[in-house]
């Protein structure tokens, strides 16, 4: 064995793992890429130029776009990410509370409560009469 060099890719196996190792980095990247374009867009705190500066640098030259505002931006993305999705979350317990509450509650509900509150004597029967042909007209 002379001079010989011995390379990854004289074991199969240890092949095999540096191929799926440099395909799991890529798509690490991309979604690293994924998740700094969308951050870029959704912070509030940027002007439109610093976004169109910070966008065109990540495109240009991505890996050092990404490395860049990873290094700089990155501390805080965290958070936006975690503002984002508890103002998603008020919108839909928002929504179905908005949608719950105009189903509203049935005339046999409403019936039945009143004749739970008579029966425990907080209502007369006057009363519960009264509210009673409210709730049937």
């Amino acid at each position: 064995m002379s001079g010989s060099v011995n390379l990854a890719y004289d074991f199969p196996v240890l092949g095999a793992f540096w191929s799926i190792m440099w395909f799991f980095l890529w798509i690490m990247w991309f979604a690293l890429l994924f998740r700094v374009v969308v951050d870029i867009f959704r912070d509030d705190d940027l002007s439109g130029w610093a976004k169109t500066g910070w966008l065109v640098f990540a495109i240009v030259l991505p890996f050092l776009g990404v490395f860049v505002y990873v290094i700089a931006r990155g501390k805080n993305m965290g958070k936006r990410e975690q503002r984002h999705v508890r103002a998603q979350r008020e919108q839909t317990e928002r929504y179905i509370r908005e949608t719950a509450g105009s189903a509203g509650t049935s005339e046999a509900d409403e019936l039945a409560k009143l004749s739970e509150i008579r029966a425990r004597g907080d209502l007369t029967d006057e009363e519960y009469r009264r509210a009673k042909e409210k709730v049937l007209h």
